[in-house]
C-alpha cells in the first residue's frame, strides 16, 4: 500500500472559551514540516511537529501521540455528508494522506515518509470537546465514534523532515491483525473486543493500562445495571 502526504498541517494557539484556555486543533497547511520524538506526555515536548502547539498537555502530544494522519477521502465523505468543504487540517491532522488507506493500518504497523522519516502506527484518535467545537456540528462525537474511522496516532522512530507530495510506504507490518478501528471500538465499549485487544498486548503500556480501566468500569457499569 503506497500513497503521499497531500498536506503538511501545523496549529498555532488560539482561544477556545472566554476563560482563555487555548487550542492547537485549527491547522495550517505548510511545506515541510520537522518532525522528531517529543519524549512523555508529560514534561516533554508535546508535539512531534516543532513549531505545532498543543493546548492539553495532559491529554495529547507525547511520543505514542507524536503525529496525527488522516485520510484526505475521510474528509471527503465527512465534506459530502456535512454538505460543506473540509479543507486538509480541518480533524486537526499533522499529515492528510491521499490514496492511502489509514483505517486499515495495524497497531505497530511501520511507513516511511519521504526519505528520511519512518513512523510507527500507535493507536486511535478518541474525540474530545475541542474537537466537537472545531467542527460546530450537532452530536458531532457520537457520530464520529459511530463512523469509527478516525485516523491514527504515529510515533517518530526515524525523524526528518517531511516535503508535501512525499511518498508514504508499508515498510514494517507486525504479526497480528488488530487494526486501529479495532482499537477505537475497544475503547469505545465493546468488551469483547477490549479482552483481544489487551491478551495481544498490541498498545503501548499507558493505553494498555487505560483500555484496562476502562474495561473495568464498562464491566462494573453493565453488572449494576443487571441488578
Amino acid at each position: 500500500m503506497t500513497g503521499h502526504l497531500l498536506s503538511l498541517n501545523v496549529g498555532s494557539p488560539e482561544p477556545i472559551d472566554p476563560d482563555g484556555q487555548l487550542t492547537g486543533i485549527r491547522k495550517a497547511p505548510v511545506d515541510v514540516l520537522e518532525v522528531r520524538p517529543p519524549g512523555p506526555k508529560h514534561g516533554g515536548l508535546g508535539s512531534g511537529v516543532v513549531g505545532d502547539y498543543i493546548g492539553s498537555p495532559q491529554h495529547h502530544g507525547g511520543d505514542d501521540q507524536a503525529l496525527y494522519a488522516v485520510a484526505r477521502e475521510e474528509l471527503d465523505v465527512w465534506g459530502a455528508r456535512l454538505g460543506r468543504d473540509l479543507p486538509s487540517g480541518m480533524f486537526g491532522e499533522n499529515l492528510t494522506t491521499s490514496g492511502f488507506d489509514v483505517d486499515a493500518a495495524l497497531v505497530g504497523d511501520r511507513w516511511r515518509l519521504g526519505d528520511e522519516v519512518v513512523v510507527e502506527v500507535t493507536g486511535p484518535r478518541i474525540p474530545c470537546a475541542t474537537f466537537a467545537w472545531r467542527m460546530q456540528v450537532k452530536g458531532w462525537v457520537r457520530l464520529f465514534a459511530e463512523r469509527g474511522r478516525t485516523g491514527t496516532y504515529l510515533r517518530v522512530v526515524e525523524p526528518g523532515r517531511l516535503r508535501r507530495g512525499d511518498r508514504i510506504d508499508v515498510v514494517e507490518r507486525p504479526h497480528h491483525e488488530v487494526t486501529v478501528p479495532m482499537v477505537f471500538r475497544a475503547f469505545m465499549g465493546d468488551l469483547e473486543l477490549a479482552g483481544q485487544v489487551l491478551e495481544r498486548r498490541v498498545l503501548s503500556p499507558d493505553d494498555h493500562a487505560a483500555l484496562e480501566r476502562r474495561v473495568v468500569a464498562r464491566t462494573r457499569r453493565v453488572a449494576a445495571a443487571r441488578q
